[in-house]
């Protein structure tokens, strides 16, 4: 680590100041063209997938018709005799009042007896079995009067578009899934509408979802908070207050109650959990009240919209997802008609979105038709009219499985110019990021950047001409035409300059095994196996890549003397710089980290398409841990994960000394950085032991439970803050007297090796320091000089990059269930590991050209994938964790959608995130390990009685502050690196696009292959957005230190 030492002079000359401010004027406009380089080219992957996206999730057309009882449903006269009656329509009011019982996630086996054990089996106990028991004696005892069925849910199983598919009698579709955050008022025509349009009161109680559905449709209503996951009882406590008080009462047609509990239980305990098993005996009890009230012209519904997971979850179509209960029960006996109204629904959509077959239709219409006619016969001669009645059930179940396979197709349509544009402007982004990332170091590069400038600017143009004149112009082809205007104008100038000085085999400057690798994932991307499996896949070529990088240290001899080389290099670079770690330490740095990612193999989650395999249990909260003991154990461990985690970061920067910095943000790490750690413990105690709390004690919980979480998000951002403002983590000292060093600046730390060695300082400009402090020394030897040494320099920006990687953990931590802090410091752990080994084969140029190997960036990238499915991630919507919305907020969010999205998504892609803002450490961690080995320095040959003599000239390595002996090599270095991992980010979500294109007709491709678009698609803006503000901070570091050292100067000055 540097020490730099700077002695008192009276004056500086006027041309060196001028030189000084040109230089970093000239610094500063490169940095700003590197982050606005790289912002424009995340541009072209956003715009690419923005128009991939517009063309494959497509939503249907709502339409805005409306049922009457003037209009008939199908051909020919209406046969129930009804028209003109009061309070119906096309046929008799068989009921005159209707319960709906709506409980959310009532799968269909829960509702099932408890099964008797099957001899010679053991025994075992479901808790949801036979807890609806009011349900079977009334099938028992009253046959006629009750009927229980399985209904079929389509997918996505997602409450608020099942609601829509009950209600409206329509399909959900796929991009829908995202409103449960934000649901929107129906404008088709549906029950609800109908009813109230019939002169009936509608009641309403509980989930306040049905309240944005349906604005203002209830004569009465009584709604509650429904969307926290946690709270099992304050939606059907309510609804118990005011349902039986609303029978009594009379004054109402139709009674609707959708309960959450069973639904939340299975969110937070998973079906399996004994509170499963209270909640069904609640809604067993309320059956019971309600069915002791009905009257005889009363129809009771009990019904649910989805199932649920074993996991307790749902979105997706799996068995348990899509199979729910329906029950229906009157005094009275009870039977069933439909009138045709599908038929006419068919054929007014057809007319208005005008994307239906033709053909299809047609043939639909005559089976219809045909249909029809049968049933009129039926109903005019009713004798033997059994198979008839038959053969009309048959054609009309033909009719609607034909409707329904319709409308899927139809309403999964694809614009195949859109995603065919998508695509193209995709892989045009991923091939400017492997040009442009050879073709960086060209000092004209900074001037191409002019045109992007002008295409933004005429695209600009065009769409304020559109605008003026009133065409209307989709944003997202705008995006694109942007993206287009910008990138056409930059190849057009660029590529003459680049073509004529590089070989056609520069395009591919990947290494082979990593080209291989990138293969490999490209190609597997396109198997729906391989993403169902990827998690196991991804910690496979993990490991494989990490045994390749020790084997290619080996090779390339970087572990071992050059002469014991015998295989060869298979495509990977010559060695230029000494061997950093012996063979044993790479060796421990590979097997330790082989290990650290098969512990956190331990943390999975299952796919829904694998039933054989056994999810973790340590993903669930420790509220959901049945014993004491067992959950007093885990807090402990989980506690100990983070003391461990803030020690490890107090300790490594003590080894590096930035921890004696006296600057506000290494004083936060010293004070504050407990205090979240406290902060987080206090939030998992209290969580954890909710439900057990004292009735006396549970305001003050809950109270705790918001205040904490925020504190500690408070604390992170404040940190951050401090960071920003005082990135400069340096210790340091001014003394009177005679330096203890006769030099006042080495530039190296060994033997010098090259011309670059004697000519360069760190930085540059102390060079003409040197120089003026020797002409002034000779003249004021009789005072004494006033010598500045500032210490801890070498690891400035690598300090600042770890530092605010902790600051962002904890609050990430938080969102997370709390045995993932075991995960969180096995990821820092993995992090510090393949760092290391990484190093180890990068060499240092001095003075540069500066770079990151191609496998050193797509380890990193892989690592953040194994870190999603370690955190218990799938790229399914089932699998999100829904609980992050209410860490901070256990009431909810209000009227309020981007917060709870923020923090689901935070907790999603918290890899994503933290991966892309430790990036630059690729780059600054060999410079970091340049200490190590590092002791004296060496004398050339002749030099040992010199040596003997002043034993105080050793110095210490400089490190980091290499990089600043060539800023442009610097900020080249920083815009390759953002390049590449783009590029290896942007290969991924082009090969989701491409196979959810290619294969948009597959069986998975809403199950599979579209999630995982969407997924990736999610995971690459989070991840460039992370990219960019590392980047971004590192170059705050190193304006700060630029700034540090002019200061330091003009305070010599006096």
């Amino acid at each position: 680590m540097p020490m730099i030492q700077l002695k008192k002079l009276d004056s500086v000359e006027l041309g060196w100041g001028l030189e000084i401010s040109i230089f970093k004027s000239h610094s500063r406009m490169q940095k700003i063209s590197v982050l606005l380089f790289l912002v424009w080219i995340c541009f072209l992957f956003y715009a690419g997938i923005a128009l991939f996206t517009s063309g494959f999730l497509l939503t249907r057309l709502e339409l805005t018709n409306h049922s009457s009882c003037q209009e008939p449903p199908g051909p020919g006269f209406l046969p129930w005799g009804s028209q003109g009656e009061p309070r119906a329509c096309w046929m008799d009011s068989r009921f005159s009042r209707l319960v709906l019982v709506l409980i959310d996630a009532l799968r269909f086996d829960f509702v099932q007896p408890q099964r008797s054990n099957v001899p010679g089996e053991t025994s075992v106990s479901l808790p949801f079995l036979g807890k609806l028991g009011s349900l079977q004696r009334i099938l028992e005892i009253q046959p006629h009067h009750a009927r229980l069925y399985q209904s079929k849910a389509d997918p996505p199983t997602t409450t608020m578009q099942r609601l829509k598919a009950l209600t409206t009698g329509s399909l959900p579709t796929f991009i829908d899934a995202g409103s449960n955050f934000a649901s929107y008022a129906i404008v088709e025509d549906n029950l609800i509408k109908q009813l109230t349009s019939a002169g009936r009161r509608v009641v309403f109680m509980g989930d306040d979802t049905w309240k944005d559905l349906f604005p203002g449709a209830f004569s009465q209503a009584f709604f509650f908070p429904s969307f926290n996951v946690r709270d099992l009882h304050t939606v059907d406590n309510g609804i118990l207050e005011h349902l039986y008080p609303t029978m009594d009462s009379g004054e109402w047609d139709v009674l609707i109650a959708h309960f959450l509990g069973v639904d939340h239980c299975g969110h937070k305990h998973g079906p399996h959990h004994p509170e499963m098993a209270k909640k069904l005996s609640q809604m067993d009890q309320v059956i019971q009240g309600v069915v002791e009230r009905l009257e005889n012209d009363t129809l009771l519904v009990v019904i649910g919209d989805h199932g649920m997971t074993k996991n307790g979850d749902h979105g997706g179509d799996s068995e348990p997802e899509i199979s729910a209960a329906l029950f229906l029960y009157s005094p009275s006996a009870l039977f069933h008609k439909a009138p045709p109204e599908v038929s006419r629904f068919l054929h007014t959509y057809s007319a208005a979105a005008q994307d239906l077959q033709v053909t299809e239709i047609h043939r639909l219409h005559n089976l219809f038709s045909k249909a029809s006619a049968d049933y009129q016969r039926l109903l005019q001669s009713p004798q033997g009219a059994e198979a008839a009645l038959q053969t009309v059930i048959t054609e009309l179940q033909q009719f609607l499985r034909g409707v329904r396979a319709l409308c899927i197709e139809s309403w999964a349509r694809f614009s195949l110019v859109r995603m065919a544009g998508g695509a193209a402007l995709l892989a045009a982004a991923c091939f400017l990021c492997l040009l442009v990332s050879q073709w960086a170091t060209s000092p004209g590069f900074y001037l191409c950047l002019v045109p992007v400038a002008w295409g933004l600017a005429g695209v600009i143009l065009c769409a304020g001409l559109l605008a003026i004149t009133g065409l209307k112009l989709d944003p997202v082809v705008l995006g694109a035409m942007a993206a287009v205007g910008s990138l056409v104008p930059f190849l057009w100038k660029a590529w003459p300059g680049w073509g004529s000085k590089r070989p056609l085999a520069a395009l591919l400057p990947i290494p082979g095994p990593v080209l291989l690798f990138l293969f490999i994932r490209f190609a597997a991307l396109f198997s729906d196996s391989f993403v169902v499996a990827e998690a196991r896949a991804t910690r496979f070529l993990l490991g494989s890549f990490i045994l390749l990088l020790v084997a290619q240290l080996h090779w390339e001899g970087k572990l071992l003397p050059p002469k014991l080389l015998t295989i060869p290099r298979l495509g990977f670079s010559t060695p230029t710089a000494p061997p950093r770690h012996n063979s044993m330490q790479a060796l421990w740095l590979g097997v330790t980290l082989l290990l650290c990612i098969r512990l956190a193999e331990f943390f999975h989650r299952c796919p829904e398409e694998t039933p054989v395999c056994h999810s973790s249990p340590w993903l669930s909260p420790l509220a959901s841990t049945v014993g004491g003991r067992a959950k007093n154990l885990w807090y402990g461990a989980c506690v100990g994960a983070l003391v461990a985690l803030l020690v490890a970061v107090r300790l490594w920067l003590r080894r590096y000394g930035n921890l004696k910095s006296p600057e506000p943000p290494v004083l936060f790490v010293r004070w504050g950085l407990p205090l979240m750690v406290l902060g987080t413990a206090a939030y998992w105690a209290l969580a954890s032991g909710a439900d057990e709390a004292p009735p006396r004690l549970r305001a003050l919980v809950a109270g705790a439970s918001v205040v904490l979480p925020r504190a500690v998000a408070g604390l992170a951002a404040s940190g951050l803050m401090l960071l920003l403002w005082r990135p400069v983590t340096v210790l340091v000292k001014a003394t009177m007297g005679t330096p203890r060093t006769r030099t006042v600046l080495t530039p190296f730390s060994g033997p010098p090796t090259s011309q670059a060695d004697l000519d360069y300082v760190v930085p540059q400009i102390y060079r003409h320091m040197q120089e003026e402090f020797r002409d002034r020394l000779e003249r004021n030897k009789s005072q004494g000089p006033l010598t500045v040494a500032a210490y801890k320099l070498g690891s400035v920006y690598s300090a600042a990059m770890v530092t605010a990687l902790t600051f962002m953990a904890f609050p990430l931590l938080l969102l997370h269930a709390e045995r993932i802090s075991l995960v969180f410091l096995l990821l820092f752990l993995q992090s510090f590991l393949l760092l290391h080994l990484l190093a180890a084969g990068i060499p240092i140029t001095i003075p540069g050209p500066f770079t990151v190997p191609w496998q050193a960036v797509s380890a990193w990238a892989l690592m953040a994938t194994q870190t999603f499915y370690a955190t218990g991630h799938q790229p399914v919507f089932p699998a999100i964790h829904w609980n992050a919305a209410f860490v901070g907020f256990p009431e909810g969010h209000g009227s309020s959608t981007w917060l709870p999205a923020l923090l689901v998504g935070a907790n999603t892609f918290a890899s994503h995130l933290l991966f892309a803002v430790g990036c630059p450490l690729l780059l600054l961690w060999p410079f970091l390990c340049e200490s190590q080995g590092s002791g004296k320095r060496r004398q050339p040959a002749g030099n040992e009685a010199e040596a003997r003599v002043r034993p105080e000239e050793e110095e210490e390595p400089l490190m980091e502050m290499r990089l600043r002996d060539s800023p442009h090599h610097f900020n080249t270095a920083l815009l390759q690196l953002g390049l590449k991992y783009l590029f290896v980010l942007g290969i991924q979500i082009l090969a989701c696009a491409l196979s959810a294109s290619i294969l948009r007709r597959h069986l998975m491709v809403w199950k599979v292959f579209a999630p995982k678009f969407i997924f990736e698609a999610m995971g690459f803006i989070v991840s460039s957005v992370g990219l960019c503000l590392g980047l971004a901070l590192v170059m705050r570091v190193d304006g700060a230190v630029s700034s540090w050292f002019r200061q330091l100067v003009l305070a010599q000055q006096r």
